[in-house]
């Protein structure tokens, strides 16, 4: 009985985790109709595969704020909260 109560409290810990990671794809999963699967453009669209954290944080930010003129960035950029960013740039990051 308490080894079966240990193993639910496990899992039930674990869930938070496995839910940020698959908000962070979904999110991400936005970005894949222009940029690619998993930020691995193939096309004439920026590659965000591999992208320094901070680049693209100060990209996004740009975006967002106008400074970087782009009709279709600005308008996502406005869509995401700065955690948000802070989670699509640590996604891309990560991938090759």
């Amino acid at each position: 009985m308490q080894k079966q109560l240990l193993v639910a409290m496990i899992i039930f810990l674990a869930m938070p985790a496995v839910q940020a990671e698959q908000n962070v794809v979904l999110l991400a999963s936005t970005c894949a109709a222009c940029h690619g699967t998993e930020g691995r453009s193939v096309g004439g669209m920026p590659r965000l595969a591999g992208l320094e954290q901070s680049y693209f944080i100060e990209q996004m930010l740009q975006f967002q704020t106008g400074q970087r003129p782009a009709t279709v960035m600005m308008h996502h950029a406005t869509g995401y909260t700065a955690e948000e960013i802070a989670k699509l740039a640590r996604y891309f990051s990560e991938q090759e």
